[in-house]
């Protein structure tokens, strides 16, 4: 089969013919229809993960796909052959990833696809998804909050929006010029330009009593600590990069966290009634081939990238 894989970390991807995967206890193999692209995939690559799990090389990349299930192993309850599914594919101790024509993965990271969707469209969903989902949640957004996503034009930003705004949040989102009717349409009640001047200042001069929760999903430690003026006092500061220091926060009344994902087949279910009820857009930046990957992954690890962009197979 075709896959996108590195051969050791730090690697420049390339595209590689494998074997295809056996489904082994508890797994289905999944012909794979398209892959969703994340900051996560070229991190992988590039170790993030080499102290915490045993990687197997070739390592396919990717982790979010979707497509139909081709066979299953032994103890597969949820699944049978023909079911359309989507979910997260990453396997580093397997060496297997969502960007090859076929992956082996446990049933439970995976959950039925939406009906009404693409393949295209459900493998955008799991990383981004599922981290805007629990954003909004672990945050307790809900009607009347005025909500600061900072970084809003991505995956997850984008996702966010829809979902806080769902609840009757005052979303205000950070946009480069050009993006504004974007971002309204998916829910924002304003946006701000930070060509324009500094975000904090342009938010507390149209808002001096500030915003309830603050989602910074791009700023380093400085920047973030910058952003946090903006929260109210008694507020919630949270950073998705590792950027916040709780004693900082602590000392100015503010609650927050460095936000750590928790994926689940649920999670993924509730998100795939979303997409079929119409509730939730999957904005894309560009569809590509596996022959493309390589070159859009050094998009993503620039920073270039805008929307989800999603491999077809």
């Amino acid at each position: 089969m075709k896959a996108v894989a590195v051969t050791a970390f730090g690697e420049q991807p390339q595209l590689m013919e494998l074997s295809e995967p056996d489904p082994g206890p508890g797994e289905v193999l999944v012909r794979m229809s398209a892959a969703g692209v994340n900051p996560l995939d070229w991190k992988i690559a590039d170790g993030l993960l080499k102290d915490a799990v045993p990687h197997t090389f070739p390592l396919v990349l990717g982790s979010d796909g979707a497509g139909e299930v081709v066979a299953i192993g032994t103890g597969v309850r949820r699944f049978t052959v023909g079911d359309s599914v989507f979910g997260q594919f990453q396997r580093p101790e397997r060496g297997g990833g969502s960007y090859a024509e076929f992956a082996a993965v446990e049933e439970k990271a995976l959950a039925g696809a939406a009906r009404s969707v693409t393949y295209a469209t459900s493998a955008a969903v799991p990383t981004a998804g599922t981290t805007a989902y629990n954003l909004v949640e672990e945050t307790r957004i809900s009607e009347g909050k005025r909500v600061l996503i900072v970084g809003g034009t991505g995956g997850v930003g984008t996702f966010a929006t829809q979902l806080a705004a769902g609840r009757g949040a005052e979303v205000i989102v950070t946009a480069r010029p050009g993006l504004t009717d974007l971002m309204v349409s998916l829910g924002a009640a304003e946006t701000v330009d930070h060509t324009l001047g500094p975000v904090a200042d342009q938010v507390l001069a149209a808002h001096p009593d500030g915003v309830d929760v603050l989602l910074d999903l791009v700023s380093g430690p400085a920047a973030f600590g910058e952003m946090t003026r903006t929260v109210r006092d008694g507020g919630t500061a949270v950073s998705t990069v590792g950027s916040a220091d709780a004693d900082a926060l602590t000392d100015h009344n503010l609650r927050g966290f460095n936000f750590q994902n928790r994926p689940s087949p649920q999670l993924l279910e509730i998100l795939a009634g979303q997409l079929d009820a119409g509730r939730l857009t999957v904005i894309f930046g560009e569809e590509i081939t596996l022959e493309e990957a390589p070159e859009t992954l050094e998009a993503s690890r620039t920073g270039h990238a805008q929307g989800k962009t999603v491999i077809t197979f």
